[in-house]
């Protein structure tokens, strides 16, 4: 039995995972990290942090939009959620039915982006300390989870009852020889 997903779900668990996703980069950057102006934090120490990150995150002008003009880039974050609801569409029936197989799978895919955003920006054109990059890998990770859940969660719900967990999608093909009966 094949299941067919509606836009406007999709749409709905983009939203969904978007909105995790700010509130994962509310709580660990700007809360734990000191992202916001005036602020030192995890990430901002100058004790720790390379003062180039500080200059340009906090001091240097024009100042990050996500400081100056917030809703483009939260914006922006709730359009990348949409994106990975339409990408996890697309792929899922491949994967083994769950949430939690699903979403770390999701995770995963979506955490390796910012990752690598946070390689080549910060760690390598800011000179960040490894330990501080290690760190905001692993806030990241809370934002990725996080959207990863919210979005399996609406977009899955419903759609794998009578399917025993663990059981793969419509679309898997088993590489074991099964017996004929």
């Amino acid at each position: 039995m094949r299941h067919t997903i509606s836009i406007w779900r999709t749409l709905a668990a983009g939203l969904a995972g978007g909105i995790a996703f700010v509130l994962g980069t509310f709580v660990t950057f700007r809360l734990l990290g000191g992202s916001r102006q005036g602020a030192e934090g995890l990430l901002f120490d100058p004790d720790t942090q390379h003062p180039k990150v500080i200059t340009v995150w906090k001091e240097l002008e024009p100042l990050p939009r996500i400081l100056e003009n917030p809703l483009i880039i939260l914006g922006g974050m709730l359009a990348f959620g949409i994106a990975y609801a339409f990408v996890y569409r697309s792929i899922a029936s491949a994967w083994t039915t769950g949430l939690h197989h699903r979403a770390w799978r999701l995770g995963l895919i979506v955490w390796l982006g910012t990752v690598f955003a946070e390689f080549m920006g910060p760690f390598n054109v800011l000179h960040q300390p490894l330990h501080l990059s290690v760190l905001a890998w692993a806030m990241w990770a809370v934002c990725a989870v996080a959207e990863a859940y919210a979005l399996v969660f609406v977009l899955d719900r419903g759609l794998s009852k009578g399917r025993e967990q663990g059981e793969r999608g419509p679309a898997h093909r088993s590489t074991v020889v099964e017996p004929q009966a």
